[in-house]
Parts: structure tokens; sequence; C-alpha cells
């Protein structure tokens, strides 16, 4: 991918596709035989079409720059990313068009379902629907609001507790004791989050729809969720009276708490997908980013983190919103940042006014002056008639009652607006409050009657946070396959390479002969075996013998249903 905005590059990685072992290529070709057979009828057509444009097969694990090069037909492209990574990371990468995948792909153990991302997930459920243009406009619709979302300290904890608990849930080697104290630990830190953010209201509002929907008739539904399409196990779940399919809304689902950790007991049912792309329209009207004003400043204060807010002259302001003074209506009149705080225009620092500028933060006034003055609208004659001029001394009142007196010192304008008016000797007051004093050096003051917007994180970020360290080297080589690896690797040659043959036959039983003397419990293999043997006359005997292998496998019932459905794919 080239079109990575820099400050997201951190999150991308490598695939490292040689680290793939045989035993994960079967994992992915299972899962793909099932859903494609289980999904026959059920999933939306933009899916099924899909598949065959988006550069993902059956028989391996893709390559996202194949992917790539076919979700480029589309505008699109995909990035692999190292796991659960920030929402608001997440969110600006599917507002650019770029479809985060997780490299690593699910465990055995866990090959029915799993909460960590996987690139079963996010290759094979994602990306065939994106190519229905209604279905991906909404996608970089919901990505470019998340982006935008605010949240807070503690569902930063929340979302780390979170993401601990996908880690050990998918580790083979994690206990019940360690899964356990995961979800408890993940339980509280969501209970401790209780307020309802921007952030949770969209990912809510993500996981209802672009993960876990179903579209169409409320009585005969599609799906289109990814968390559907990529699960053997939920697919025909969520057609079952278990699960209560519900009339899509934005307040219903915003409404609805994310469950990770097990199946989905309700599902939201949308009538087709441009409800959805209204439905996200009217949730980002409700947002602190589109809203502006006093509100907006309030849910920055409110998120405890780096923010941009910008005014209606198109100043932006970067940093922590620590206080903001009222007047009697209860409408933002003064501002203050507390840390480094930066300044910009339309997206850009402005050059001089980095964190180094304004280290301990910034202040100033909200609003326009007496007479219904817009200082961030005044052209040159008006700022002379105010008093405003390069070493001149000025006087500037309110409507809040805010003055600012001192020296002009500077004066940054667009071709359009007022941005920035810096004064020397200054003192800035309000009802007999000292809100700046001449000792703290220059004050630099917004132009700007209104706060037009408010969002997380930084309007310039590489100029904010630093350009982002060099990609980190590849690792060392793969290690060498283990004994059973090479037991899956030798089917998987056979079966690519096809024809039949004696030679062919011996290969495949003394595979059988290796399950038999050292992996009596792997149910996965003796199905791959199985399939090769049922076209092989030769092998008719071995067939009998992998047959009996897999109902006496079949009768521990963490394996039964997946061993059943893989029967019923080869009959």
């Amino acid at each position: 991918m080239t079109n990575i905005p820099p400050h997201l590059a951190p999150y991308v990685a490598e695939q490292r596709y040689d680290r793939y072992t045989p035993v994960d290529h079967a994992v992915w070709r299972y899962v793909m035989r099932q859903n494609r057979r289980a999904l026959r009828g059920k999933a939306h057509d933009a899916y099924v079409n899909g598949l065959a444009l988006s550069g993902i097969g059956t028989e391996r694990i893709p390559r996202v720059s194949e992917m790539n090069d076919c979700l480029a037909r589309i505008g699109w492209g995909a990035a692999i990313v190292n796991g659960l990574i920030p929402g608001a990371v997440f969110y600006e990468l599917l507002a650019t068009g770029i479809l985060p995948i997780a490299a690593e792909i699910r465990k055995l153990s866990n090959i029915a379902y799993t909460p960590a991302p996987d690139i079963l997930h996010e290759a094979a459920g994602h990306a065939p629907i994106l190519f229905d243009p209604d279905y991906r406009s909404y996608v970089r619709e919901i990505g470019a609001i998340g982006a935008k979302a605010f949240s807070s300290q503690a569902k930063g904890a929340a979302f780390e507790a979170l993401r601990r608990l996908t880690i050990v849930m998918e580790d083979p080697a994690s206990t019940a004791e360690e899964r356990e104290a995961a979800k408890r630990d993940a339980e509280e830190k969501q209970a401790a989050a209780a307020e309802m953010t921007e952030a949770e209201k969209v990912s809510r509002l993500f996981w209802a729809t672009v993960e876990y929907g179903l579209v169409g008739d409320l009585a005969d539904p599609k799906i289109y969720g990814a968390g559907l399409l990529s699960s053997v196990a939920e697919s025909k779940h969520c057609f079952t009276d278990a699960v209560a399919k519900l009339p899509y809304s934005v307040e219903a689902c915003a409404a609805s708490p994310k469950i990770v950790t097990e199946m989905q007991s309700k599902l939201f049912v949308c009538k087709n997908f441009d409800e959805l792309k209204e439905g996200a329209r009217s949730m980002a009207n409700t947002m602190a980013f589109r809203i502006g004003g006093t509100p907006s400043l309030e849910t920055a204060k409110r998120s405890g983190g780096i923010a941009t807010f910008e005014f209606d002259s198109g100043l932006g302001v970067t940093g922590v919103v620590a206080s903001i003074v009222k007047n009697k209506d209860g409408e933002a009149v003064y501002v203050n940042t507390a840390g480094e705080t930066a300044l910009s225009a339309r997206g850009r620092q402005l050059p001089g006014h980095g964190r180094e500028r304004h280290p301990r933060g910034f202040g100033t006034p909200i609003g326009r002056l007496l007479g219904n003055v817009a200082l961030e609208a005044c052209g040159a004659d008006a700022l002379a008639e105010l008093g405003i001029a390069e070493g001149r001394d000025a006087r500037l009142a309110f409507e809040s009652g805010v003055s600012v007196c001192g020296r002009v010192a500077g004066i940054l304008r667009d071709e359009r607006h007022v941005l920035l008016v810096s004064f020397e000797a200054c003192t800035v007051a309000l009802d007999g409050r000292e809100l700046f004093r001449p000792e703290w050096g220059t004050y630099d003051m917004a132009a700007g009657s209104r706060i037009a917007t408010a969002y997380p994180g930084a309007a310039d970020p590489v100029a904010y946070f630093g350009a982002p360290p060099p990609r980190a080297a590849p690792a060392d080589e793969p290690p060498p396959p283990t004994e059973l690896e090479a037991l899956y690797g030798t089917v998987a040659r056979l079966r690519s390479e096809g024809g039949s043959g004696v030679v062919r036959a011996e290969a495949l039983r003394e595979v059988h002969r290796g399950l038999d003397r050292a992996f009596s419990r792997d149910w996965l293999l003796r199905l791959e075996l199985l399939e090769l043997a049922v076209s092989a006359p030769e092998l008719r005997d071995m067939e009998a013998i992998l047959r009996a292998q897999l109902d006496a496998l079949a009768e521990h019932a963490s394996v039964a249903n997946l061993i059943r459905d893989g029967l019923a794919v080869l009959a």
C-alpha cells in the first residue's frame, strides 16, 4: 500500500507469508469450504459475487498483496495490521479506503469461532462484500465518523483489557484459570467505563452492522456481517430460533452492548444498505465533530486526551482541553488547554506554532467583539479601525466581557480569514479575573466567533507527534515444521499435484500411519486424507478406516459438529 497516511504507518506490518504452517492453510481451507456450503442461499448476493472478485480462494490463505491488487479495482486496498489495533486507527484506515487485516489465523482448537482478529474474519469476512458500491460507501462513512469519535480514559483501559482477553482466548496454551481471569478483568474494566461515549456508540453500531448484520426481509434475511460470514458456527446459529431478529435502528444498535466471548443472542436486520448510510449520518449529526459549539468542547474535555478544536476561522488548536469558562447562559467564552499545544490551519500545523511554542498550554477567548464584530472576518481597514496593527497598542472588548489589552506583535491570516493575533505586554481579564499576565510572555489569541468542530487526536498528527520510526526489519526465518505440520504439508502437496497411482497412494498411507502413530486425536488431517481417499479406488480400505476413526473422534463433544460438518462436505 502506498496511500497509507504517515501517522498510521506504525500500525502496518508485513504478512510474512512463510510463517503460515500447513496446519494454518488446512484451517483456512476447512472454514472456507464449510462457509461456502453453509452460506449458500443465506449470504447476501454481494458477498457471493465478491468472493470471486476479491482474490480469495479456498485452497490457501490469500496473499494480501494479491487482495490489494483486486481491491484496487474499486479504489480500495488492504493492509496487514498487528492484531487488535486502537479503534481510531481501525476506523481511519476504513475511512481512507484501506481494509485492515490481521495476519494471524485462528488455531485449530478455535476453528469454529475466535474473538481475536484473524485473517479468516477480516479477509474472507470483510473483503468480498466491499465490491458492493452501496455497502463500501457505508463502511467508509462509518469509518469516517468512528475516526472522529471521542472516547475516554476508562474506555482506553477497557480496550486494553479486551485486547488481552482476545490474546488469551486464542492462545492454546492458556489455562482455564487464565481465560477466566482475563474475561473477568475485561468485564470489570467495561463496567467501570459505564459512560456511553461517542466511540462506544459508533463501536456498537459497527458491531451490529458491519460485524453481525442481516439485511432484507425480517422473516428471511441474508447475512452481510463479517462476524457471521467468517464463522462456521455462527453462520448456522444465527438462523435458529435461539437468535432474535430485530428491525435495525441506530438507537437500538447503540443500546446493545457488544458480546465478544460467545455467540450473539440477537441480530439487527436492515432493509438495505441505503438505510445503513442514513443511520450513520444521523449518528454523526449528534457528535462533537458535527455539532461544534460549547457541547463539542465539553466532550473534548471529558475525553481527557489529546483533542483538536477548530474555530469558524479555520484555526485549529491541538492539546488537552483543561478548562472552559462559560457565561451565564452556559456558552463557552474562554478555553484553556494544558500541556503541549499546537496550532494549525486546515489540517496543517502553522509554522512556529508547534508544541515548543506552547509547551504549557494555550488559552483564548471565543466569540465576537462588542458591536457584533467578527474579528476573523475583518479586512485590513476594519482591523485598523479596531486599532489592530503591528506595533500599536490595542484594547479589545468582547461581547462576553473578556478584555484583551496589549501591543500587537503580529497578525496571521489566510486568504479568507484572520487566524491569530499575537500580543506583547498583554493582559487578558474577565470580570476582574486575570486570564493572562504580561510576564507570561507573548499572548497568541485565536480569531473566531464559534467553535466549528472538535475531534480526538491531532489536526496534523505527524507534525504534532513526530514522524513514525522506521519499520522494523522482518523477524528471523520461520522454525522448521513439526512432525504434524510436515504430515499436513505432504497432504497439501499431493492434493495440489492431483493424479493417482501407486506412489501417491503409498505416500498417503504413510501419512496415515504417521497420524496413527503419534497423533491419534487429530481429526482435520484425517478429513483431508478421507477427501483424497474417496476418489481413489486403491485407497478404499483406508477410506473405511478413516471413517471409523472420525466416527470415534466425533464422540468427543468439542469436535463432534466439526467432524460431522466436514463429512457432510464430502458426501
